[in-house]
């Protein structure tokens, strides 16, 4: 069932106080973990309740409801633009809607989707051009049942990917100067024991960290999208920059339900 607004205030300010305690034993501020609001499945009512609570960063599993929720402009509470993060697998009939409506795409695990999502950008605003974030998935916890990278060839693809991007300079790169390459990311282990995820975190940190200190392409290479309610304080203790949480901020939800029709 959805949270009403002030149901979704009063777990959003449990959440915050989860997220801050983390921040203080790993000896962070609590602006350095960015907080997306898991959408999916939810309807357009509860991102814009999400939104008057102060959301400005929300994450779509599939590119038809990323599109139904955010195609049109909306503005967050602090006057940003709100930013779509789809962070769900995109098939590559799927890549070019992924594209344009997202600000940010988390799970790419390819060359071939970097290499078309370089050309969509590059034609969006009637040739004027879109800048598009991307994150690459790592399967750290090495699970069957993930997507991403495999943990063994993780390394060997960024290499690739770098000889690929051609001469780069402070994050933009010959070959794909429409994308940023930001950062990794990864789903911890479906234990439900968050400490089993802490050596899959630990491992993504280490291999953010290593090409980042790279530069070139690489230079923007700062961001960790790992750890969700269950394992949120062990993702921000091993370095996560981005936690994505659902749930705890909506409720449950009603997957017999279609969303709601576009806004």
């Amino acid at each position: 069932m959805e949270f009403t607004l002030d149901e979704m205030r009063e777990h959003l300010a449990a959440l915050e106080a989860r997220i801050g305690e983390a921040c203080k034993i790993a000896g962070r501020s609590r602006e350095s973990v960015k907080l997306v609001w898991v959408s999916k499945f939810h309807p357009a009512e509860a991102v814009e309740n999400a939104i008057a609570l102060g959301a400005t960063d929300f994450g779509e599993n599939r590119v038809q409801e990323a599109e139904l929720k955010f195609s049109e402009p909306r503005t967050a509470k602090d006057g940003s633009r709100v930013r779509c993060h789809v962070i769900g697998p995109v098939q590559s009939n799927k890549l070019k809607k992924a594209a344009l409506v997202a600000d940010c795409i988390h799970s790419i695990a390819s060359i071939e989707a970097v290499e078309k999502l370089e050309k969509v950008c590059a034609a969006a605003a009637n040739g004027q051009g879109k800048i598009l974030d991307i994150l690459f998935q790592v399967n750290a916890g090495e699970e069957e049942t993930k997507s991403g990278l495999d943990v063994h060839e993780a390394e060997a693809f960024l290499n690739d990917l770098a000889a690929k991007a051609g001469a780069a300079v402070d994050g933009k790169s010959e070959n794909f100067p429409h994308l940023r390459f930001r950062g990794l990311m990864t789903i911890g282990k479906n234990t439900g024991v968050p400490e089993d995820s802490r050596e899959c975190f630990a491992f993504l940190r280490g291999l953010r960290d290593k090409f980042l200190a790279k530069g070139g392409a690489f230079a923007k290479f700062d961001q960790l999208s790992m750890g969700m309610t269950l394992d949120l304080e062990v993702a921000i203790e091993e370095g996560s920059t981005m936690i994505r949480v659902g749930t705890a901020l909506f409720g449950e939800r009603d997957y017999s339900k279609p969303v709601n029709d576009p806004v």
